[in-house]
């Protein structure tokens, strides 16, 4: 049953339920409110975030022995995951070190924020809202055009980017504005509107169905015996949303993989 749905029912059943919207990704200010420096709940997930990544691999850092031990050995398990599939195999051994330090910050802080949304006293990602998805695309297509740039000089790099060769030369004047507006706009948009779609969603259908699960178990009527399935599709959904975070973050910097590996190499 599709979201929206199980909304007007359970309204229709006079339960006491909350209805998530969009609303829910733009609260009310906690400092400064009505000011370009307002500060609020978002904001607050996500320099909790980011303070607790910095705090998290300091500590590891601080304390990394030849033998890790338990949060090392994770922490490194995922590091390698994302060198041996995201960037090794995209840039090569070379070009992969140097821009591994960028790649491995994107992945970890993406995953972060994504798990946001799933850590109890949060309850929301801070990709959630488009300003850090927008951050992290334009630091991706930043880094790329500019490495494209040093490389081919900066008419070489449009060249390079929307002139692909053993193409028919009239083909060009259709394929030119395409490949020029992929390299202007589409790349940097999509990596930003996949982002967030995703984690809006997931938030969506979290609160709909844990939202639900108390709304029946409190409802003291006979919908009470429906609350157990519903509490069984809101742990799936958590799970599922875990998945999608993990996936959410690998799928972004694997991409930046491509993009830099595109704007940096001889040829198409």
């Amino acid at each position: 049953m599709i979201p929206s749905e199980t909304t007007r029912l359970v309204a229709e059943s006079g339960l006491d339920f909350h209805t998530p919207s969009l609303a829910d990704f733009f609260p009310d200010a906690i400092l400064f409110a009505g000011t370009p420096f307002e500060f609020n709940r978002v904001q607050l997930v996500r320099l909790i975030v980011v303070v607790g990544c910095l705090a998290i691999t300091y500590a590891i850092a601080s304390r990394a022995k030849v033998v890790p031990g338990r949060i090392q050995s994770i922490f490194e398990m995922f590091m390698g995951f994302i060198r041996d599939n995201a960037i090794e195999p995209v840039l090569g051994k070379a070009k992969g070190r140097r821009f591994a330090p960028m790649l491995y910050t994107l992945f970890f802080l993406i995953l972060s924020m994504n798990l946001a949304g799933v850590t109890p006293g949060l309850n929301l990602a801070g990709t959630s809202v488009i300003g850090m998805p927008l951050m992290l695309a334009l630091w991706t297509f930043a880094t790329y055009v500019i490495c494209g740039m040093k490389q081919h000089g900066v008419l070489g790099y449009i060249k390079h980017e929307t002139m692909p060769p053993g193409v028919p030369k009239p083909v060009y004047f259709l394929l030119v504005p395409i490949e020029f507006l992929q390299l202007a706009v589409v790349r940097w948009f999509s990596l930003t509107i996949r982002l967030l779609a995703n984690m809006v969603a997931g938030h969506m259908m979290l609160v709909v169905f844990i939202s639900l699960t108390q709304a029946l178990l409190l409802s003291g009527s006979l919908l009470m015996i429906a609350s157990p399935f519903a509490g069984v599709f809101a742990l799936g959904i958590y799970g599922f949303e875990v998945f999608v975070a993990l996936l959410q973050a690998f799928i972004f910097t694997i991409l930046a993989s491509v993009y830099i590996n595109m704007a940096t190499s001889e040829s198409h």
